[in-house]
Protein backbone atom coordinates (compact mmCIF):
# COMPACT_ATOMS: atom_id res chain seq x y z
CA UNK A 1 0.00 0.00 0.00
CA UNK A 2 1.21 3.11 -1.23
CA UNK A 3 1.80 5.69 1.98
CA UNK A 4 -0.02 9.06 2.32
CA UNK A 5 1.31 11.85 0.75
CA UNK A 6 0.87 15.25 2.18
CA UNK A 7 0.68 18.13 -0.13
CA UNK A 8 3.93 20.23 1.26
CA UNK A 9 5.75 16.77 0.69
CA UNK A 10 4.26 16.38 -3.44
CA UNK A 11 4.92 20.24 -3.65
CA UNK A 12 8.15 19.86 -2.78
CA UNK A 13 8.55 16.99 -4.98
CA UNK A 14 6.78 18.56 -7.93
CA UNK A 15 9.70 22.17 -7.16
CA UNK A 16 12.09 19.93 -7.45
CA UNK A 17 11.35 17.71 -10.49
CA UNK A 18 10.80 20.99 -12.23
CA UNK A 19 14.13 22.42 -11.38
CA UNK A 20 15.62 19.02 -12.82
CA UNK A 21 13.95 19.59 -16.24
CA UNK A 22 15.53 22.61 -16.87
CA UNK A 23 12.55 25.10 -16.21
CA UNK A 24 13.33 28.64 -15.60
CA UNK A 25 10.88 29.33 -12.96
CA UNK A 26 10.19 25.90 -11.14
CA UNK A 27 9.26 27.37 -7.66
CA UNK A 28 6.41 29.90 -9.36
CA UNK A 29 4.80 26.92 -12.11
CA UNK A 30 4.72 24.82 -8.69
CA UNK A 31 2.90 27.57 -7.06
CA UNK A 32 0.44 28.20 -10.37
CA UNK A 33 -0.11 24.25 -10.75
CA UNK A 34 -1.02 23.68 -7.28
CA UNK A 35 -3.14 26.71 -6.74
CA UNK A 36 -5.21 25.62 -10.05
CA UNK A 37 -5.50 21.53 -9.06
CA UNK A 38 -5.66 22.24 -5.03
CA UNK A 39 -7.12 25.40 -4.82
CA UNK A 40 -4.19 26.04 -2.13
CA UNK A 41 -1.78 28.81 -1.89
CA UNK A 42 2.38 27.67 -1.06
CA UNK A 43 1.31 28.74 2.46
CA UNK A 44 -1.71 26.53 3.11
CA UNK A 45 0.42 23.86 1.51
CA UNK A 46 2.97 24.49 3.78
CA UNK A 47 0.97 24.11 6.69
CA UNK A 48 -2.05 21.06 5.50
CA UNK A 49 -1.61 18.39 7.33
CA UNK A 50 -4.29 16.36 5.73
CA UNK A 51 -2.95 13.32 3.53
CA UNK A 52 -4.04 14.09 -0.55
CA UNK A 53 -6.44 11.64 -2.06
CA UNK A 54 -4.76 9.10 -4.28
CA UNK A 55 -6.79 10.43 -7.62
CA UNK A 56 -5.34 14.07 -6.62
CA UNK A 57 -1.83 12.71 -6.53
CA UNK A 58 -2.10 11.49 -9.59
CA UNK A 59 -3.98 14.14 -12.03
CA UNK A 60 -0.92 16.07 -10.52
CA UNK A 61 1.63 13.71 -11.32
CA UNK A 62 -0.36 13.37 -14.55
CA UNK A 63 0.32 17.03 -15.29
CA UNK A 64 3.72 17.26 -13.83
CA UNK A 65 4.90 14.21 -16.45
CA UNK A 66 3.35 16.66 -19.43
CA UNK A 67 5.38 19.21 -17.91
CA UNK A 68 8.77 17.64 -18.05
CA UNK A 69 8.52 16.48 -21.58
CA UNK A 70 8.32 20.27 -23.02
CA UNK A 71 4.27 20.67 -22.83
CA UNK A 72 3.63 24.53 -21.78
CA UNK A 73 2.26 24.79 -18.22
CA UNK A 74 -0.42 26.84 -19.81
CA UNK A 75 -1.43 24.11 -22.09
CA UNK A 76 -2.06 21.65 -19.27
CA UNK A 77 -3.99 23.99 -17.76
CA UNK A 78 -6.08 24.93 -20.77
CA UNK A 79 -5.68 28.74 -20.32
CA UNK A 80 -3.57 31.43 -20.14
CA UNK A 81 -4.13 34.94 -17.88
CA UNK A 82 -3.18 37.98 -19.98
CA UNK A 83 -3.94 41.86 -18.88
CA UNK A 84 -6.77 41.71 -16.16
CA UNK A 85 -7.88 38.12 -17.22
CA UNK A 86 -8.24 34.63 -18.16
CA UNK A 87 -8.18 33.30 -21.39
CA UNK A 88 -9.17 29.33 -22.77
CA UNK A 89 -6.67 28.10 -24.91
CA UNK A 90 -7.19 25.99 -27.98
CA UNK A 91 -4.62 23.64 -30.43
CA UNK A 92 -5.59 26.33 -32.98
CA UNK A 93 -4.89 29.68 -31.04
CA UNK A 94 -1.13 31.12 -29.98
CA UNK A 95 -0.66 31.07 -26.24
CA UNK A 96 -0.83 35.40 -25.39
CA UNK A 97 2.17 36.25 -24.33
CA UNK A 98 3.10 38.70 -21.86
CA UNK A 99 4.99 40.96 -24.69
CA UNK A 100 1.53 41.23 -26.20
CA UNK A 101 0.43 42.99 -23.38
CA UNK A 102 3.09 45.87 -24.83
CA UNK A 103 0.07 46.37 -27.55
CA UNK A 104 -2.41 47.09 -24.96
CA UNK A 105 -0.54 49.50 -22.86
CA UNK A 106 0.53 51.46 -26.03
CA UNK A 107 -3.18 52.18 -27.31
CA UNK A 108 -4.17 53.08 -23.04
CA UNK A 109 -0.99 55.73 -23.74
CA UNK A 110 -1.86 56.93 -26.94
CA UNK A 111 -3.88 60.16 -27.69
CA UNK A 112 -7.18 59.55 -29.87
CA UNK A 113 -10.41 59.59 -29.24
CA UNK A 114 -11.87 56.70 -27.79
CA UNK A 115 -12.97 53.68 -30.23
CA UNK A 116 -16.06 53.21 -31.03
CA UNK A 117 -14.82 50.29 -33.16
CA UNK A 118 -12.20 47.93 -32.94
CA UNK A 119 -10.78 45.77 -35.59
CA UNK A 120 -8.51 42.38 -34.21
CA UNK A 121 -6.78 40.99 -36.60
CA UNK A 122 -5.42 37.43 -36.26
CA UNK A 123 -7.45 37.35 -32.93
CA UNK A 124 -6.20 34.01 -31.64
CA UNK A 125 -7.68 33.72 -28.20
CA UNK A 126 -9.42 37.17 -28.88
CA UNK A 127 -7.27 38.29 -25.68
CA UNK A 128 -6.08 41.89 -27.15
CA UNK A 129 -10.05 42.61 -28.56
CA UNK A 130 -11.57 41.71 -25.30
CA UNK A 131 -8.98 43.00 -23.03
CA UNK A 132 -9.76 46.21 -24.66
CA UNK A 133 -13.29 46.45 -24.77
CA UNK A 134 -12.73 45.63 -21.16
CA UNK A 135 -11.17 49.18 -20.70
CA UNK A 136 -13.07 51.42 -23.33
CA UNK A 137 -16.62 49.81 -21.93
CA UNK A 138 -18.43 51.62 -24.93
CA UNK A 139 -16.40 50.35 -27.39
CA UNK A 140 -17.87 47.13 -29.74
CA UNK A 141 -15.21 44.98 -31.56
CA UNK A 142 -14.75 42.58 -34.49
CA UNK A 143 -12.06 40.05 -34.20
CA UNK A 144 -10.84 37.84 -37.37
CA UNK A 145 -9.11 34.59 -37.96
CA UNK A 146 -7.98 32.19 -40.30
CA UNK A 147 -9.16 29.15 -38.09
CA UNK A 148 -12.70 28.00 -37.22
CA UNK A 149 -10.94 26.82 -34.25
CA UNK A 150 -9.67 29.97 -32.80
CA UNK A 151 -12.60 31.70 -33.51
CA UNK A 152 -14.56 29.04 -31.06
CA UNK A 153 -12.42 29.83 -28.57
CA UNK A 154 -12.61 33.27 -28.96
CA UNK A 155 -16.54 33.25 -28.55
CA UNK A 156 -16.39 30.91 -26.26
CA UNK A 157 -13.95 33.71 -23.95
CA UNK A 158 -16.08 36.60 -24.96
CA UNK A 159 -18.96 34.27 -23.32
CA UNK A 160 -17.11 33.69 -19.95
CA UNK A 161 -16.29 38.13 -20.09
CA UNK A 162 -20.13 38.56 -20.34
CA UNK A 163 -18.54 40.67 -23.78
CA UNK A 164 -20.90 38.40 -26.10
CA UNK A 165 -23.32 41.79 -26.86
CA UNK A 166 -19.81 43.40 -27.81
CA UNK A 167 -17.48 41.78 -29.67
CA UNK A 168 -18.44 39.55 -33.16
CA UNK A 169 -15.56 36.75 -33.91
CA UNK A 170 -15.78 35.93 -37.99
CA UNK A 171 -13.29 33.14 -39.92
CA UNK A 172 -11.49 34.25 -43.00
CA UNK A 173 -8.36 35.79 -44.10
CA UNK A 174 -7.83 39.74 -43.12
CA UNK A 175 -10.16 41.70 -44.37
CA UNK A 176 -12.24 39.05 -46.13
CA UNK A 177 -15.05 38.36 -44.07
CA UNK A 178 -15.82 42.13 -43.64
CA UNK A 179 -18.07 44.13 -45.56
CA UNK A 180 -16.32 46.41 -48.06
CA UNK A 181 -18.14 49.72 -46.30
CA UNK A 182 -16.97 49.02 -42.83
CA UNK A 183 -14.35 51.26 -41.06
CA UNK A 184 -12.99 51.24 -37.44
CA UNK A 185 -11.63 53.48 -35.17
CA UNK A 186 -8.86 51.53 -33.88
CA UNK A 187 -7.42 48.52 -35.69
CA UNK A 188 -4.75 46.17 -33.63
CA UNK A 189 -3.08 42.83 -34.94
CA UNK A 190 -0.49 40.54 -33.47
CA UNK A 191 0.04 38.66 -36.77
CA UNK A 192 2.29 35.76 -37.40
CA UNK A 193 6.02 37.48 -37.96
CA UNK A 194 8.57 34.91 -37.29
CA UNK A 195 10.68 34.58 -40.52
CA UNK A 196 9.87 30.59 -42.07
CA UNK A 197 13.63 29.53 -41.53
CA UNK A 198 13.59 30.93 -37.57
CA UNK A 199 10.71 28.23 -36.99
CA UNK A 200 12.62 25.50 -36.62
CA UNK A 201 15.28 27.04 -34.19
CA UNK A 202 12.39 28.38 -31.79
CA UNK A 203 12.21 26.62 -28.35
CA UNK A 204 10.10 23.10 -28.25
CA UNK A 205 7.60 24.75 -26.26
CA UNK A 206 6.31 27.18 -29.16
CA UNK A 207 7.11 25.11 -32.25
CA UNK A 208 5.37 22.16 -30.79
CA UNK A 209 2.58 23.12 -29.04
CA UNK A 210 1.41 26.95 -30.99
CA UNK A 211 -0.30 26.71 -34.59
CA UNK A 212 2.72 27.19 -36.90
CA UNK A 213 -0.02 29.23 -38.84
CA UNK A 214 0.11 31.72 -36.33
CA UNK A 215 3.84 31.93 -36.13
CA UNK A 216 4.69 31.73 -39.47
CA UNK A 217 5.15 35.08 -41.30
CA UNK A 218 6.85 34.18 -44.75
CA UNK A 219 10.53 34.24 -45.61
CA UNK A 220 11.20 37.36 -43.68
CA UNK A 221 8.45 37.63 -41.09
CA UNK A 222 6.92 40.62 -42.70
CA UNK A 223 4.16 39.21 -45.17
CA UNK A 224 1.38 40.11 -43.10
CA UNK A 225 2.49 43.66 -42.73
CA UNK A 226 3.47 43.99 -46.15
CA UNK A 227 0.12 42.39 -47.28
CA UNK A 228 -1.93 44.28 -44.81
CA UNK A 229 -1.01 47.93 -45.00
CA UNK A 230 -2.04 48.62 -48.54
CA UNK A 231 -5.40 47.72 -47.42
CA UNK A 232 -5.99 49.16 -44.17
CA UNK A 233 -5.87 52.93 -45.05
CA UNK A 234 -9.38 52.40 -46.86
CA UNK A 235 -10.63 50.72 -43.24
CA UNK A 236 -9.45 53.04 -40.91
CA UNK A 237 -11.78 55.98 -39.90
CA UNK A 238 -10.82 59.64 -39.78
CA UNK A 239 -8.23 60.06 -36.19
CA UNK A 240 -8.14 56.48 -36.02
CA UNK A 241 -4.71 54.56 -35.25
CA UNK A 242 -3.89 51.06 -36.24
CA UNK A 243 -1.25 49.41 -33.96
CA UNK A 244 0.96 46.46 -35.12
CA UNK A 245 3.23 44.04 -32.54
CA UNK A 246 6.33 42.93 -34.42
CA UNK A 247 9.23 40.79 -33.65
CA UNK A 248 12.39 41.54 -32.41
CA UNK A 249 14.64 43.95 -35.25
CA UNK A 250 11.59 44.08 -37.21
CA UNK A 251 9.96 47.67 -36.36
CA UNK A 252 12.05 49.82 -38.83
CA UNK A 253 10.86 47.74 -41.43
CA UNK A 254 7.40 47.83 -40.65
CA UNK A 255 7.71 51.93 -40.51
CA UNK A 256 9.03 51.62 -43.84
CA UNK A 257 6.06 49.63 -45.39
CA UNK A 258 3.56 51.67 -43.38
CA UNK A 259 5.05 54.97 -45.09
CA UNK A 260 5.55 53.50 -48.25
CA UNK A 261 1.53 52.88 -47.51
CA UNK A 262 1.55 56.78 -46.98
CA UNK A 263 0.85 56.15 -43.50
CA UNK A 264 2.87 58.37 -40.89
CA UNK A 265 4.58 56.85 -37.42
CA UNK A 266 2.77 57.84 -34.33
CA UNK A 267 5.26 55.78 -32.06
CA UNK A 268 7.13 53.01 -31.38
CA UNK A 269 6.56 51.31 -28.02
CA UNK A 270 8.85 49.28 -26.64
CA UNK A 271 8.33 45.82 -24.14
CA UNK A 272 9.72 45.66 -20.65
CA UNK A 273 12.92 43.43 -22.22
CA UNK A 274 13.53 46.84 -24.38
CA UNK A 275 12.25 45.71 -27.82
CA UNK A 276 10.89 47.77 -30.09
CA UNK A 277 7.32 45.47 -29.78
CA UNK A 278 4.64 47.62 -31.31
CA UNK A 279 4.65 50.41 -33.98
CA UNK A 280 1.27 53.05 -34.00
CA UNK A 281 0.35 54.57 -37.06
CA UNK A 282 -2.38 56.51 -38.38
CA UNK A 283 -3.37 57.94 -42.10
CA UNK A 284 -4.54 60.95 -40.59
CA UNK A 285 -7.90 62.46 -42.09
CA UNK A 286 -9.70 61.27 -45.18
Amino acid sequence: MTSPILPFELYRTVKARLSQSGIEVPELEARILFEDMLGMSPIEVRFASFPLMPETVDRVTKALERREKGEPLGRILGYRDFWRHRFLLSPETLEPRPDTETLIEAVLGSTFPTPGMILDLGTGTGCILLSLLHEFPDSRGVGIDISEGACRTATENAERMKMSNRAEFLRGSWLDPLPKDCKYDLIVSNPPYIPTAEIANLSPEVKNYDPIQALDGGKDGLDPYTNLLPILKNRLAAHGRIFFECGAGQADDITRLAQNSGATLIRITRDLGGVPRVVEIAYGDK
